[in-house]
Parts: structure tokens; sequence; C-alpha cells
């Protein structure tokens, strides 16, 4: 009875993404529960502080400006806005929560905002955790998939031009689109919603997809700013498909580096065949080769030879190191070296 094949499989990038996106929406709920009303708390706290300093700011002193200084740094850590006007994203909603554990396990870390609660700090511990790795593990997963579409894209290509061109293009079209989508474009986006320059848009775009993230530069700060409610959203998946074009980028690097190892290495193979071939002819061909100049002739060649591969000075060192393991084989070069000794020193 013949088996049957599952004819449905579903793909394993598939797979890790679904898992990937359900992971990163687990950990943004975690985090909106255990950290929204902590920011609502401290939100609270420093307005009140605010308008109790307000009414007695005439007999202000030192002690109270710098306790009122402490609380303007804690509610910024906390992400909370020291501004009435305040139409910023909020830190700790859903979005801003999804935005926090993407930055999180991409490992950018602005550092602008941070868990204030014990639950929030204990669970972004191991949020982190296994995060990483899985994100590590999409990131290559998606870059081969990248890879092997440049691969087919060249293969397409090859059909009306050469190879090598073929390749090349395919290559530098990757690279170009690459540029243009998550380095070139997004400043624009940046400098029509957050008010950047183009150069500070373009310094964002960097520092964060290669998770640097100094924090100097975050998005959905500015206070008087309103932001549409899709924004973040797409800035997250921007940073996402970002990460995994530099990973397909890593991988075409090493794909050239592993094309031209092995081109190195048939080379080196069939100049060594050669050297064997010419050895054997001299040593075994039964007669040297004959010239006008005869003798000084065949003693210029095989001194040649003999400077060229340098085998008397390399033996010694391959069996120090134990990278000639077959003993027949150096005993065969050997024996070419002493008769090609004895025929330069034969007068005839």
């Amino acid at each position: 009875m013949p088996t049957m094949s599952c004819k449905c499989r579903v793909p394993v990038t598939l797979i890790l993404l679904l898992v990937y996106f359900c992971y990163l929406l687990v950990g943004a709920a975690v985090f909106w529960v255990l950290e929204s009303k902590a920011e609502v708390d401290q939100s609270l706290i420093f307005k009140q502080e605010k308008w109790e300093l307000l009414k007695n700011h005439t007999c202000m002193d030192n002690d109270t400006l710098e306790q009122f200084i402490k609380g303007i740094i804690a509610a910024y850590k906390n992400g909370v806005s020291i501004q009435e006007n305040d139409t910023s994203l909020e830190t700790w909603s859903f979005a801003g929560s999804f935005f926090f554990s993407v930055t999180a396990i991409t490992t950018i870390g602005y550092g602008n905002i941070s868990p204030a609660t014990v639950g929030g700090r204990i669970f972004c511990i191991f949020f982190a955790l296994f995060g990483i790795p899985l994100n590590l593990i999409l990131l290559n997963r998606i870059g081969q998939r990248m890879l092997s579409a440049v691969h087919k894209c060249a293969n397409l290509l090859e059909e009306k031009i050469h190879q090598q061109t073929a390749k090349i293009l395919a290559y530098f079209f990757a690279l170009v689109m690459g540029l243009l989508l998550f380095f070139l474009l997004p400043p624009i986006l940046f400098k029509g919603i957050e008010g950047w320059t183009y150069e500070e848009g373009f310094y964002y775009a960097f520092i964060t997809l290669s998770t640097i993230g100094f924090g100097d530069y975050v998005i959905g700060r500015v206070p008087d700013k309103q932001y549409p409610g899709w924004y973040r959203n797409v800035v997250s998946v921007w940073i996402l498909l970002g990460m995994a074009w530099l990973a397909l980028v890593i991988n075409l690097c090493i794909s050239l580096l592993e094309s031209y190892s092995e081109v190195i290495h048939c080379c080196r193979k069939k100049e060594n065949k050669v050297m064997d071939s010419e050895l054997m002819d001299i040593v075994h061909g039964g007669s040297m080769p004959t010239a006008p100049k005869e003798k000084a002739d065949i003693k210029d060649t095989l001194a040649a030879l003999k400077e060229k591969e340098d085998m008397k000075d390399a033996l010694p060192m391959l069996k120090e190191k134990e990278e000639v393991r077959d003993t027949a084989a150096i005993k065969e070069k050997e024996y070419m070296l002493s008769v090609i000794d004895t025929k330069l020193e034969s007068p005839d």
C-alpha cells in the first residue's frame, strides 16, 4: 500500500513569524497591565507636587527645589510628560507596550523608558531571556529567505546575461532597495511627523537598526505633536524588517566570502596538481629535457623548480604541525627531492 506524503506543509518561516508576533503581543499585554496603572499614578503624583509647589512658590527653599527636580527626573524616566498640553503617545498603552517589547527583544533599548513596577521588571527579565534568542532565529531565517529570493532573481537574469553579471545585478538591486526602504525614505516620514531634519531622521534610522539605541531620538515623545494611531506600530514593523534586511546583507557577505575561498582553494589545488605532475615527469619520465644548452638548462630548470616550491623547507614544518599525515606521500616527495639533487650533482 503506497504511503501518502503530506502535501500541505506549513513553511517554517511562517510558523516562526506567528510565534514571534504572538510572543510580542503577549509581552505587550503583560507590560500594559503591569505598567499602565503605575504610569497614571506617577503622573498624578507629579501633578500634585507641581500644584503644591506653585501654591507656595514664594517661599521655595533649596531643598524644596531639589526635591521637585528629582520628581521631574523620576517622572521622565517613567515616561510621564511634564507639560499640561501633552499630546504625545502614551508610554504604556497597548501600542506603546508593543513598541517597548520590540525594542527589548531586538536589544535596541533606547533607555528613555523602563518598567517601574517590581512585577514589570521581573517579567522583563524572562521576556528578554527567551525573546532575544527567538528574535535572532527569526531574523536569520528571514535573512536566508531573502538571500534565496536574491539567488532566484540572479538565476532568472542568467538566462539573458552572463552569470557573474546577473549575480552582481541581483545583489546590487537588493542592496539599493534596502537602503531606500530602511534608510533613505523613513527620514522623510520622521521629518513630517516628528519635525526632525532629514539628517536627524537618517541618524535615528541608523542608530535604531544597528541596535545602538542611544535614546537621544525616540519617536512619539514631542509633547505638542498630534500623532496618528498607526504610527508606532508601523515603526515597529519597520524595525523588524530593517533588521531582517541587515541579516540579508550579512548573509550576502558570508556567501561572497565562501565563494571567494572556494575559488582560492580550487586554484591552489590545480597548482599543486601541476607541480606534482611536473615532478613526476622529471623523476619518472626517463629522459631529461633536451635543449641546445643541455646541462646548464637542466640545472637551471631544476634549481628554479626547487626554489619556487621550497619543498625542503616545507616538509619539516608539515611534519611538526601534523598537517601531512600520509607517510607514504612524504616519503615519495623526499624521494623526488633526492633524485633531483642527484641529477643536479651529476656531471652528465
